[in-house]
């Protein structure tokens, strides 16, 4: 049986490369990841967060050229979730494009919520990086 999802997508003005570049690197999640907090440390080979939910920690894809984004994050009660998201050229800039799975006990409301979060993160996520010089 397959779960509800959606995929989020925004359009950014910035060469694949250099949108991976950014997203990949778990240090700029604070800048443009509204559920991640403030502050994000790399601790005994982990990355994590002290967030509004409690202590997260995050783990993206082993770096790759493939644009692959996808990252788990692992609540403080050892919850995990998968989050799918990829990079992608689209003519001379990017796609970004991240997958939201609808799990078990997440009703309408909640999941819309989730929704429109991810979209305003991509959409600070694209201000962020258009506003940045080219590298």
């Amino acid at each position: 049986m397959t779960s509800a999802y959606r995929h989020i997508s925004i359009g950014i003005d910035r060469s694949p490369q250099d949108v991976y570049l950014f997203a990949s690197d778990a240090g700029n999640l604070p800048a443009w990841a509204s559920g991640i907090g403030d502050a994000i440390e790399f601790v005994d080979g982990d990355w994590v967060v002290d967030s509004p939910g409690g202590r997260l920690k995050v783990e993206f894809a082993s770096p790759n050229p493939l644009g692959v984004l996808d990252h788990v994050v692992t609540m403080n009660t050892g919850e995990t979730f998968y989050n799918p998201m990829r990079v992608i050229q689209s003519g001379e800039g990017s796609e970004v494009v991240f997958s939201l799975y609808r799990v078990p006990g997440v009703d309408e409301q909640e999941y819309e919520t989730d929704a429109a979060t991810i979209a305003a993160d991509l959409a600070t996520l694209k201000r962020l990086l258009e506003a940045r010089p080219e590298a």
